[in-house]
């Protein structure tokens, strides 16, 4: 499956300058949030394939006016083109509020979808937050999910694609795989083969 991936940081390529040619083949969008929902709507108008998203911890004006013709992914496990996608949005954070949960608040969310998670598991993890110690940030706000990580580790998902930290939070090169699982940083846009 051929996607396009985005996330936090709107690009003047897709939304300035956009030429479909530069798409050609892309059968779905998948974003990790912190995005405009005029940019997702932009997004899914140009290319009319299936946009998934996750909320990031910006996007709280999407609970009164979600992205129009796009797929809100959190909390939610579906299939797109064949292909099983878990998603959860927002980030940690010490204090309960729109898209941002502690540590056992997320666990809890991901355990709730726990039976439909055996029940074939999963291709895609699509969440705006990494998982803990893989691409994550040092301070609270951009540490990754425990949980997260511990579903890669039990289910080991072809992809787990995330946003929230920007690629010039850190000078250290984040990885690229864990286990079986290749790690994408969604943030900006790229298109990939999955």
């Amino acid at each position: 499956m051929r996607a396009l991936l985005v996330s936090d940081i709107p690009s003047p390529y897709i939304w300035d300058y956009f030429d479909r040619a530069n798409f050609k083949g892309v059968e779905c969008v998948l974003s990790c949030g912190d995005l405009p929902k005029e940019y997702l709507e932009f997004i899914v108008t140009m290319l009319n394939v299936p946009l998934l998203y996750v909320p990031g911890n910006h996007d709280k004006r999407f609970e009164a006016s979600p992205p129009e013709g796009c797929e809100d992914m959190d909390g939610r496990l579906t299939t797109v083109c064949g292909v099983r996608v878990l998603g959860f949005g927002g980030c940690r954070s010490p204090r309960r509020d729109v898209h941002q949960y502690p540590e056992k608040d997320m666990a809890r969310r991901v355990n709730r979808l726990m039976p439909k998670i055996k029940r074939g598991g999963f291709d895609i993890l699509l969440t705006h937050a990494p998982a803990f110690g893989l691409g994550d940030g040092k301070d609270l706000f951009h540490q990754g999910f425990e949980c997260f990580r511990e579903l890669i580790e039990r289910f080991e998902p072809r992809y787990h694609i995330f946003g929230h930290q920007h690629k010039n939070y850190s000078h250290e090169k984040p990885p690229e795989q864990a286990g079986a699982t290749r790690l994408i940083n969604a943030t900006g846009h790229r298109v990939v083969e999955l």
